[in-house]
């Protein structure tokens, strides 16, 4: 039996990523990159922007393109690393905050959407199988 397993999970990503992104830009003013980049630095404040990069798997000149937009529409602020110079560190401002705060029930709806009515041992696999290819590639 041909499972097409790479062809379904691309298109099962991209379309959970696009309706993502519209509500995200709808609701929030923000891609769902952005959003990302706001959960991750608001799970780590002071985070450097090496490691944002390393979490969102995006270059370093992506990211600073990136940083360089929230920073100008005020979602966060950069502050020079007190170890290296040459290394920025990365802070949420009231406002990223505040877009953070919002989008925290809105991904618990979209989370609950994607379980479906699947059981509990049923996500566990399906976790085990996304944690997989995490790791395998």
């Amino acid at each position: 039996m041909n499972h097409r397993l790479f062809y379904l999970l691309n298109a099962a990503h991209h379309k959970v990523h696009k309706y993502a992104d519209q509500r995200t830009e709808a609701e929030l003013g923000i891609s769902i990159t952005q959003l990302g980049a706001l959960l991750n630095i608001n799970e780590q404040q002071g985070c450097l922007l090496k490691e944002l990069a390393e979490v969102l798997n995006l270059n370093n000149s992506a990211l600073t393109g990136l940083a360089n937009r929230m920073e100008k529409n005020g979602l966060i602020k950069r502050q020079t690393c007190e170890h290296d110079g040459r290394a920025s560190r990365l802070y949420l401002t009231a406002l990223g905050q505040k877009k953070v705060d919002v989008a925290l029930p809105a991904i618990k709806q979209l989370n609950q959407a994607i379980k479906g009515d699947f059981s509990d041992a049923e996500i566990l696999v399906i976790v085990k199988f996304l944690t997989h290819l995490q790791h395998s590639f």
